[in-house]
Parts: C-alpha cells; structure tokens; sequence
C-alpha cells in the first residue's frame, strides 16, 4: 500500500515537471525563431540601405558599417546552423 502511494506520487511529479519544461522549450523555440526571422530582415534592411555602397565608401561610417554588416552576417549564420 506504501509502494503505491509513494509510486503515485513520483508519478504525478514526474509528469508535472515533464509538463512544465515541455512548455518551456516550446516557448524557447518560438522566441529563437522570431530572432532568426528579425536576424534576416535587419540583414536585409542592411542590404538596402548600403545598396549604393556609400556609407562602405566613407571612412568613419564605413568602418561602423562593415561593423554592424559583419556581426548581423554572423547571426545569421548562428541561427542558420541551429534551427
């Protein structure tokens, strides 16, 4: 009678937690997907704003440019590996 109760008992945990972190995941998986999709549009955005290549051509913007060019590429290709 004690194995039972105490069997029960691991089991409704067991389930609670299992439960509990599926929800989670499930909510870490949408947000990792909304960040690779903004990933993608700010490369895109960086794309058209540079689409005559002026601000590379410039000495101060351009540096901060390739910058910010450089580290939205490596986003990408984080989030392209992961998901």
């Amino acid at each position: 009678m004690v194995l039972e109760i105490i069997l029960g008992i691991l089991a409704i945990t067991l389930g609670y937690t299992t439960y509990n972190q599926m929800q989670k995941v499930e909510r870490l998986e949408t947000w990792a997907e909304k960040y690779a999709e903004k990933i993608v549009q700010a490369q895109e955005q960086i794309q058209e704003i540079d689409s005559t290549g002026h601000f590379e051509a410039d000495d101060e913007i351009g540096t901060i440019f390739e910058g910010i060019k450089n580290t939205v590429e490596e986003l990408n290709q984080i989030t392209e590996k992961d998901i």
